[in-house]
């Protein structure tokens, strides 16, 4: 076999060994609705990766080079993390619904040398094009369609139709830097969390150790490649253990039992409110009449949660973690229900602390901290040591999260330290929306607050924006959610405007959001709700 000098936990090293053992067995889908399905065996991934790696090289990408891919979820995604990890550069994945200046921030602050975008990313990346200066190269993804010819752009079928030329792998340090993975950004522009192929290996054994995947299960997920949940619950698992997963280009609540049933799916993942929304939908007969045996779920709500395991027949596996680290889990039957669980044992420490640094004990309320028992505990967010370094205190590193634990040492989450506006999983920065909606034509000023999520969601919220508009114009609901929907990702319009005469401030000249939250009502006059 020749391929004793490969470590799998690099991920071009993984594909490489699994495509001398098993050549030929079928490990991705990502089906595309009407437009059909394309699938993958890990000798595809391979060639398809190789080829590509010798495109980067081709195109001047070297050692410690970033490239970002701008897309939903397709094949691409997946072959540029083979292609940098077998020449040594960086990929960083970014969120697909990105739009105007947080795009530009994303790329130039990674100064990335290249980018891949498809053809729901083209436009949002032709706005901001010419503000982007360290770019080498630019490709358009789009698999199997040759035609996808944009000007200025590789088409990458050219790439994957190329000649095979083979690429030595160039890293064997499993501390060598693999990705770039994005934080949401809660106290200021979004952190780029370094991500090491070490890392990358541990998502193997939240597959044997918690996950408990078998052979012949097979994954789902709708959420974004650019986030850490589909690395660690579907990708990394399946591309490890040899197991089928199933991707969709993003999450799809109409369609999501249709497609466990056309493929069938035997897990999926969701994230705080998407289990609400799936809930939501108008109850069929056959909603139990599905494959699935268990969703893994960060942010179940509680008042759903047995009511949810009820109708469609499935088991809640509720989990904990982020893209810095720590893990927690509470598997199907074992804690009670809102609890995310508890660490693996021997692997992680958890602590509730209070302000002062001082432990808390059961039923109290506090920032979670966490170490692990195993090697040194360490975040490294990119060009950004200062950060770094206010993470990790003392060998613990410092969450940002608000939990509590019981008696019995099951965890809860609560919300997060310094706001409390999470939807769907993301952390949202009020300072972030309040910046763009405030470039309305019609706004003078603008405070978004946070309001218990209708979904239930634990520690979720949904997103108000109380506007003051200038003199003499009469508010526009609808134009100031059109503007939304054009310069903010999906996930952060907001559910309600309500136009005020004026925002109450302290004598510094701080929004009062305390005094909005209580006195917020949708049926107070000047409130309008998304439609």
């Amino acid at each position: 076999m020749g391929k004793a000098h490969l470590n799998q936990v690099i991920t071009s090293h993984l594909i490489e060994y699994q495509a001398d053992r098993f050549p030929d067995r079928e490990v991705l889908i990502f089906e595309k609705g009407e437009k059909g399905e394309d699938r993958f065996t890990y000798k595809d991934l391979h060639n398809y990766g190789n080829k590509l790696a010798a495109f980067l090289l081709e195109n001047g990408i070297g050692e410690g080079d970033n490239v970002a891919i701008f897309t939903y979820n397709r094949v691409e995604t997946v072959l540029t993390f083979i292609a940098t990890s077998t020449i040594g550069a960086i990929a960083v994945p970014i969120d697909p619904r990105s739009r105007g200046e947080r795009l530009k921030y994303f790329l130039n602050f990674t100064e990335a040398k290249g980018i891949i975008v498809a053809e729901e990313t083209l436009n949002p990346f032709k706005e901001v094009e010419n503000d982007i200066k360290s770019l080498k190269f630019k490709a358009y993804a789009d698999f199997g369609n040759e035609e996808a010819d944009i000007e200025g752009f590789v088409n990458l079928n050219s790439v994957f139709n190329s000649e095979w030329k083979p690429v030595e792998q160039k890293i064997f340090d499993v501390n060598h830097p693999a990705q770039i993975i994005f934080t949401s950004g809660t106290t200021g522009n979004p952190k780029g969390v370094v991500i090491k192929h070490q890392r990358i290996g541990l998502y193997n054994i939240l597959r044997q150790l918690a996950w408990k995947y078998k052979k012949d299960d097979v994954l789902y997920t709708g959420l974004s490649l650019s986030h850490a949940n589909a690395h660690a619950v579907t990708l990394f698992p399946a591309l490890y253990g040899g197991i089928k997963a199933v991707f969709s280009p993003k999450f799809t609540k109409s369609r999501i039992w249709d497609i466990c049933r056309k493929y069938g799916c035997t897990s999926f993942s969701l994230l705080g409110g998407m289990a609400a929304g799936i809930f939501n939908e108008p109850e069929k007969e056959n909603d139990k009449d599905n494959p699935v045996k268990v969703v893994i779920s960060a942010g179940m709500p509680k008042a759903i949660w047995k009511a949810f395991e009820e109708r469609f027949g499935v088991k809640v596996h509720e989990w904990y973690g982020s893209a810095e680290g720590g893990f927690a889990h509470n598997p199907p039957g074992k804690g009670p229900v809102g609890s995310f669980g508890k660490p693996l044992p021997g692997v992680m420490e958890f602590k509730v602390i209070d302000e002062n640094g001082n432990k808390l004990g059961a039923n109290e309320t506090g920032e979670l901290v966490i170490r692990n028992l195993r090697g040194e505990t360490k975040v490294e967010y990119y060009k950004n040591p200062e950060a770094s370094a206010e993470k990790v205190k003392n060998g613990w590193m410092y969450t940002g999260d608000m939990v509590h634990y019981d008696e019995k040492g099951w965890y809860y989450f609560d919300f997060r330290k310094g706001t409390e506006l999470r939807k769907a999983g993301d952390f949202i920065q009020p300072e972030y929306l309040e910046a763009v909606i405030g470039k309305h034509r019609d706004v003078s000023e603008v405070c978004i607050i946070g309001i218990p999520a209708e979904s239930g969601a634990p520690g979720e919220s949904d997103i108000v924006a109380v506007i003051r508009v200038f003199e003499g114009v009469n508010p526009d609901a609808e134009s100031i959610f059109e503007y939304c929907r054009q310069n903010l990702e999906p996930n952060f319009v907001p559910l309600y405007l309500w136009f005020v005469d004026e925002i109450p401030k302290t004598p510094s000249e701080k929004f009062l959001k305390r005094v909005l939250i209580e006195k917020f009502s949708p049926e107070l006059k000047g409130v309008f709700r998304k439609k």
